[in-house]
């Protein structure tokens, strides 16, 4: 079964407040999504990547991740926002396969374990998503205010890896253009075509770079990790 995986770089970043896109800031020498890609590498679960990144950047850099990684088959230019890229990538994919994974490029302390897990998960159910339940207490607020807390039993943060078989993503991608729908991740638009979606078990540690304090944190948890 050819497992492809899609994964999007093309970002800004701006929430960093950095001059360069958050996926190619350096932790230890090295961008972001080179750590990300080095955990793809050693996933015996993943045949293949395609990696997304902007316009620029293919045009400047795109044949040195292709000839860098033996695992990136394909890079392809990113769209506006992130469910374009992901679509972008999602054309890209090579004949026959069969599981998709989608995985944040800014989220590099996923493992190949977790990786294998939720591809062995959507094999059986369709579509799996990584999340992790939610501890701390939350709540819903307006104009500054605290309107209620929220009760947390059932609540999850969504995380990536997500993967899906080829044919649910496609319908599921097919529906969210036809309907101008945007979802915040692809389990959302599993979720809109009317899919069910299951969990896996994610990590406190499997962190999204977003922040400058984030890339301070990576920076400890590469000396831990890696």
């Amino acid at each position: 079964m050819k497992v492809g995986a899609i994964i999007p770089a093309a970002g800004r970043g701006t929430r960093t407040g950095a001059a360069m896109p958050k996926q190619f800031l350096e932790l230890r020498g090295k961008p972001l999504i080179h750590h990300t890609l080095k955990v793809f590498s050693h996933c015996e679960a993943i045949d293949y990547v395609v990696l997304v990144i902007p316009q620029i950047d293919v045009d400047e850099s795109g044949d040195d991740w292709l000839n860098g990684y033996e695992i990136v088959r394909k890079v392809v230019v990113g769209g506006q926002q992130r469910q374009d890229s992901v679509y972008n990538g999602f054309l890209a994919l090579e004949g026959s396969t069969e599981i998709v994974v989608v995985h944040d490029g800014v989220r590099p302390f996923t493992t190949p374990q977790m990786i294998a897990d939720t591809v062995g998960t959507a094999k059986h159910h369709g579509a799996a998503i990584t999340a992790i339940p939610v501890c701390d207490t939350i709540k819903k607020v307006s104009d500054g205010f605290v309107e209620r807390t929220v009760p947390r039993n059932g609540l999850w943060r969504v995380q990536t890896p997500q993967a899906f078989r080829y044919e649910i993503l496609q319908k599921a991608f097919e529906k969210a253009t036809a309907d101008s729908y945007y979802g915040t991740d692809e389990g959302a638009l599993v979720e809109y075509l009317g899919g069910q979606v299951k969990i896996v078990s994610g990590s406190e540690l499997n962190i999204k770079i977003t922040r400058t304090e984030d890339l301070i944190l990576g920076e400890s948890l590469l000396s831990v990790t890696k």
